[in-house]
């Protein structure tokens, strides 16, 4: 088929009927508080929630009616979505910039679906990997595969950056749960060499395992640090042969891999249509399939599938990918939301926000649509959050009394996987209160009926009217966690579609790493040598080296 996402096909945003049709409902809406929405209206949170794929998802407490969501389903229909999605399942290029395919669906597709790109059946390719990292998890694991030396591996630590990182530890750390406690895993991505020593410091070569995660084998931090960790254990072992032991790379690049010393049988490939914050379930997920098993990492991949399959055949208005992000679009674009709050109640999906920082951010900041004209509309808001109950001792101030409106997404489980105590009713009635007030607030009069004395009433007045969406499932597994990802990575398709933009380069990550290249001769080089860059910059090299020379 064409590729839906060249620049002709789309009316541009702001021409789109249903655009116009939602800019004069908003005004209509804009003042409309959720106390009156929910008492006009018994039924509101049975119609705004949907339960699938053992997901209930709440989005009742949004500012918006059945027109509302009869219009966003529009906008999206309106913006070729259903197309953009078949376009995507088919294997076009829909990374226009790059001329790529974006197939991470095929990562998790059964053995016996079919998924071509350039005419190519990928699937066979995806579960030929997926074995091979299962048999090398399960020798890790269980003992067999040995050290230099021949000691069993106890240490697994991952070198990336970027989703050959972000992925692979909030994961794990998502995932800890069901990991092997008898091994220990750590990851390193900071260029800065404290986050190597501190990774290694405590550490025996003897029982570590370096899994080095960078598709050519030439990105700076991973292959600076790589090189660091290769230092560090020839220094303790002697021996060049060791280094065959004791690394296995993620990359394509097989020559830079063997020469670095890894057993070339020993490293784990995938392809250009694999995004690397997209990655986290292909062999960029090694790390994490020798922490949980390849059972448990299978039932990961087959919640992902769960959701992709849902994401492509369920209808808009019951769509939960769909639904999300229509309400991102309508946040930013009416209400000038200019960030979304991602509010786990769940102590293991701590690195789930940070996460989702690169997914949603690098994937939809952009200020050109397809066409390469300037967007005249808010493309991707920031998305950030932490842990409750933690963030309510931080930041919900700010949420519940402050200016800003922050959209958030909050997500609680049933079923503890540690149980203690009242913990979990605790930490759950949490989340459902935190929900209640910021939908219905306190009023003035309320504050006062219960004795607050007058000039105390404004600061103890909830204004409420605060959107949030509550997401609750049975409890934190493999699989659960699949469907979770999977929803943000099909949301925020979601929401580039519409404002047509490339959800899949990252054009804006490379000129500081070139400026960077520039830089670092530079600070070795004298004081004669003649700088030409802008005179901040400039200052700010001779101010590194005059401290540097000093220590």
């Amino acid at each position: 088929m064409t590729n839906p996402q060249t620049p002709h096909t789309i009316t541009s945003l702001r021409n789109r009927p249903a655009w116009a049709a939602l800019n004069e409902h908003f005004s209509e809406l804009r003042k409309m508080h959720l106390r009156r929405l929910f008492a006009g209206d018994p039924q509101r949170a049975e119609r705004f929630t949907l339960e699938t794929l053992g997901l209930y998802f709440d989005y009742s407490k949004n500012r918006i009616t059945a027109d509302t969501l009869r219009l966003l389903v529009e906008l999206a229909e309106q913006s070729g979505l259903r197309e953009h999605i078949d376009a995507m399942f088919e294997g076009d290029k829909i990374n226009v910039t790059e001329k790529r395919a974006v197939l991470h669906v095929a990562l998790r597709a059964p053995k016996e679906e079919q998924i071509f790109a350039d005419g190519a059946d990928v699937v066979p390719e995806v579960h030929a990997v997926l074995d091979k990292m299962s048999a090398f998890a399960e020798q890790v694991r269980s003992g067999a595969w040995k050290g230099h030396t021949g000691k069993r591996i106890r240490n697994v630590i991952n070198i990336g950056i970027g989703g050959s990182d972000l992925g692979p530890v909030m994961a794990y750390e998502a995932l800890k749960y069901y990991s092997q406690r008898d091994l220990n895993f750590r990851f390193i991505s900071n260029v800065d060499g404290t986050d190597f020593v501190e990774a290694t410091r405590d550490l025996n070569a003897e029982e570590t395992l370096f899994v080095v995660c960078s598709k050519t084998f030439t990105t700076l931090e991973t292959m600076t640090n790589a090189h660091s960790a290769r230092e560090w254990l020839l220094k303790a072992l002697g021996d060049e042969n060791a280094v065959a032991r004791h690394f296995v790379a993620v990359s394509t690049n097989t020559a830079k891999v063997e020469a670095f010393g890894i057993d070339s049988a020993n490293m784990f490939g995938f392809w250009d249509w694999v995004g690397g914050r997209y990655s986290v379930d292909s062999a960029i997920g090694l790390s994490t399939m020798i922490a949980i098993g390849p059972e448990q990492f299978h039932a990961m991949l087959s919640g992902f599938h769960a959701m992709d399959e849902h994401f492509r055949t369920a209808p808009f208005e019951r769509n939960l990918p769909v639904l999300m992000g229509l309400l991102v679009v309508w946040y930013n674009a009416f209400f000038d939301a200019q960030t979304v709050a991602v509010l786990p109640y769940e102590q293991y999906l701590k690195r789930f926000p940070a996460y989702l920082q690169q997914l949603t951010m690098e994937s939809n900041g952009k200020h050109v649509t397809l066409q390469g004209e300037p967007v005249d509309y808010q493309t991707g808001p920031v998305y950030w959050g932490e842990p409750g109950t933690n963030g309510q001792h931080s930041f919900y101030q700010l949420i519940h009394q402050g200016t800003k409106i922050i959209p958030c997404d909050f997500i609680a489980f049933a079923q503890p996987l540690n149980p203690v105590g009242n913990h979990h009713d605790l930490l759950v009635a949490n989340v459902l209160a935190q929900a209640e007030a910021l939908a219905f607030g306190r009023t003035a009069e309320e504050v006062t009926a219960a004795g607050t004395p007058e000039w105390l009433v404004p600061h103890r007045t909830f204004e409420g009217n605060r959107p949030s969406t509550t997401i609750v499932a049975a409890r934190l597994t493999p699989e659960m966690l699949g469907k979770l990802v999977a929803l943000y990575e099909h949301s925020v398709f979601t929401q580039g579609t519409i404002w047509q933009i490339d959800s899949f380069d990252q054009w804006g990550v490379e000129l500081g790493k070139v400026l960077a290249e520039k830089i670092i001769p530079e600070f070795a080089a004298g004081d004669e040598l003649p700088l030409n860059h802008d005179s901040s910059t400039n200052a700010l090299i001779r101010q590194y080296r005059k401290l540097r020379r000093a220590k």
